[in-house]
């Protein structure tokens, strides 16, 4: 395998910057859908018995894997930045991404709506919980990233 130019072996692409940020978003939120789990667990067993500890564990792993879905599809995406259809596959990869999530959340309502097992308020509360701890897990981590506003970038004259 050669470079562009056939003189030489070709370097793997570097991953993009933005791929340290996403493993840390992911692994953040993930550690927050815990302690929300946990916290939704006392309070609706406290509140609603057996059927809101289930409630605020279904609510919280719904919150979960949507914050997952849209950080592994971006994740994965990122993995094919040395292809030449680089950006026709990150936004297939991510836009496929939220459809799934859109889909499930579908799919789940649906199924969960009318179950006699399920406290609608626990598992709502819980949902959004997670919803908007994601989101500021989102906010804490790239503000933190300390990552340049033109990331990845080649300047005429440099080698990469």
């Amino acid at each position: 395998m050669t470079d562009q130019n056939g003189t030489g072996p070709a370097r793997p692409a570097a991953q993009p910057t933005s791929t340290p940020v996403l493993r840390d978003v992911l692994k953040y939120g993930l550690i927050l859908a815990g302690a929300i789990a946990i916290v939704g667990m006392l309070l609706g067993g406290l509140f609603a018995g057996w059927i809101g500890v289930t409630s605020a564990l279904i609510g919280t792993a719904m919150a979960a894997v949507f914050l997952s879905i849209t950080a592994l599809s971006i994740l994965i995406a990122n993995r094919f930045i040395g292809s030449d259809m680089f950006v026709g596959l990150f936004f297939g990869i991510v836009l496929g991404g939220w459809i799934v999530k859109f889909a499930l959340f579908l799919v789940l309502a649906v199924v969960l709506r009318s179950q006699p097992w399920i406290n609608p308020t626990v598992l709502f509360l819980s949902l959004i919980a997670g919803v908007i701890g994601s989101l500021v897990v989102d906010m804490i981590v790239i503000f933190r990233s300390r990552m340049p506003y033109a990331s990845d970038v080649t300047l005429p004259g440099e080698k990469r």
